[in-house]
């Protein structure tokens, strides 16, 4: 495996079975921990809505300490630790103190497997958000050297084949053994091999330094713009300060103007000197990269309650599958096919939307702000799916008296789960499309990036504060003593009633983001207007100059 490529594809087929892996965590926490449902997806939820709002602080790190090469090192050293932590803090493979208890039942679950469980998740979540971070950034820096290395292709295709089907297969095998050590063990194996594979070309790697950073650029215009508060923005955007030797220039635009303050040259100082300290003098395409992110500010609002709903398909979508009967006929098959539906739903809807928006021809460019709008009506329908399931389990589970009977298989398949999933699939892969592309074609190129990871940490934002709508749903419900939403069990809960309030608060959503895509919309049309108009005027001014310079010659 000489070529970055390959080891590259090791870790990232590494982190497609560690998903499939950590997809079982909320059936660990319920059957070996024994906790109660909403506890158990709080734990889940705040892993990953930490690994997406960690994002945009690890490109932060990478474009200003470590570059790409070093963040890939160490959060591949971290995932590698945190899958092996993880399987260590099963009871099977290290024993409660007391007792010497090693069967994966909760009085054998002690405070060492505790730390170890939460170290695990703790090294998870900055391994995952590194390497996802990194990955792309190492790919490019090492594109010359791969260009070379793969003109025999022969070796490539094979390795390839090989990186592939090794996950396939420790999949299937995750799926048909019922030892939580070796199931979490699996990855934790793969991934201490392809990290090994990865850092054995450590002499050969091209490493390219920091380049620097959109945040740095944003937080000195605030300190900027903060620092000048007593000057008034000149009305000639000309006056303001800019290099047109970087190449990297944004037009000028006449909202925020408080922050237009920062690119002020102020009279009490030759501009030289100004110009070396960034923090008290801004280019004007800097100050106009702020405020494109200060305006997303409120399309990223919605991005919250998405993130909230989103979040159940790790949680209570896995809590309504536990103790169904997992047979298709008499074929009995694994739990873990839920997710193969629900990756396969994404795949195809996202593939789908791609194939819509190249066909809008030139009026692609609203394909983004539709797409977002679609996956939120698609979140819509599968909030009002899995309620409608939820009340036909909880029927089921009443009229064959197993309310009190946590353990007992519920007569009813478990296929009747997979609308859900494959709507929540199809959602999130149009979402992620659609958002990427509405966000970045709103910025030049080099902001594309963070805006793509920061809507991502909104998106993990939303996944967080769905453990606090479960909090307060369970405090309101539960107020005078009447029965909570969220009882003991999940037999005693009503589930139903909460994905119920979840589409109604789906649906606002979908009207607010609506408003605000209009109103932003109307904004960017308006400036555009503005500055064809003094285009329009500069070209006018122009060409008077000229015709009276040929009166004059004349």
């Amino acid at each position: 495996m000489g070529s970055p490529v390959l080891r590259v594809m090791a870790l990232v087929s590494v982190d497609m079975l560690a998903a499939y892996a950590l997809w079982l965590l909320m059936a660990y926490l319920l059957i070996v921990w024994n906790l109660n449902f909403t506890h158990a997806a709080a734990i889940i939820n705040i892993l990953w809505g930490a690994r997406d709002i960690l994002l945009t602080f690890m490109l932060y790190i990478i474009d200003t300490l470590l570059g790409n090469f070093w963040m890939l090192f160490f959060s591949s050293i971290a995932y590698a630790s945190g899958l092996g932590f993880l399987s260590m803090s099963t009871p099977s493979v290290l024993a409660k103190s007391a007792g010497n208890c090693r069967e994966d039942k909760p009085e054998c679950v002690g405070e060492e497997q505790k730390i170890l469980f939460f170290l695990a998740l703790a090294l998870l979540a900055v391994g995952m958000s590194g390497q996802s971070t990194s990955i792309g950034g190492f790919m490019q820096d090492q594109a010359e050297e791969t260009e070379e290395e793969e003109t025999g292709g022969g070796k490539i295709c094979l390795g390839t084949c090989g990186v592939i089907l090794i996950p396939i297969i420790a999949i299937i095998v995750i799926a048909l053994v019922k030892p939580w050590s070796i199931r979490f063990g699996i990855p934790a194996i793969c991934s201490l091999m392809a990290t090994l594979a990865f850092l054995s070309g450590c002499c050969h790697y091209k490493r390219v330094g920091p380049q620097g950073s959109l945040l740095t650029c944003v937080f000195r215009v605030l300190i900027a713009a903060t620092s000048k508060i007593i000057y008034r923005p000149p009305r000639d955007s000309t006056q303001l300060y800019e290099r047109h030797d970087d190449g990297d220039l944004v037009q000028h635009t006449s909202v925020l103007r408080c922050l237009d303050k920062a690119a002020i040259v102020v009279p009490e100082k030759p501009v030289e000197e100004q110009e070396k300290n960034r923090w008290r003098l801004c280019r004007v395409s800097e100050v106009e990269k702020t405020k494109i992110i200060i305006r997303m500010i409120p399309l990223w609002i919605p991005f919250i309650v998405i993130g909230l709903v989103c979040s159940i398909g790790n949680t209570y979508f896995l809590v309504q599958a536990n103790n169904m009967k997992l047979k298709l006929g008499r074929i009995k098959v694994p739990f873990i096919i839920l997710l193969w539906f629900y990756d396969n739903g994404k795949s195809l809807f996202s593939n789908l939307y791609v194939v819509i928006v190249s066909l809008l021809g030139q009026s692609r460019q609203y394909g983004p702000p539709f797409g977002v709008a679609a996956s939120m009506v698609l979140q819509v329908l599968c909030c009002i799916t899995a309620a409608k399931v939820e009340d036909r389990r909880l029927d089921v589970v009443i009229r064959h008296g197993l309310v009190d009977k946590v353990n007992e298989t519920i007569p009813m398949s478990i296929f009747w789960l997979l609308p859900q999933f494959i709507l929540l699939g199809a959602a999130n892969g149009v979402l992620e499309n659609s958002a990427s592309q509405f966000f970045t074609e709103q910025a030049p190129p080099s902001m594309k990036t963070y805006l793509v990871l920061l809507t991502n940490g909104v998106f993990g934002l939303g996944t967080i504060a769905s453990v606090v709508s479960v909090y307060l749903a369970e405090k309101i419900t539960g107020e005078g003593g009447k029965r909570s939403w969220f009882g003991e069990t999940l037999n005693k809960s009503r589930l139903d009633n909460y994905y119920w309030t979840l589409a109604v608060m789906s649906s606002v959503n979908l009207v607010l983001y609506i408003l605000i895509a209009v109103c932003y919309w109307r904004g960017r049309s308006e400036e555009d207007e503005e500055d064809d108009e003094d285009e329009d005027g500069e070209a006018a001014g122009a060409a008077y100059q000229d015709e009276l310079q040929i009166e004059i010659e004349l």
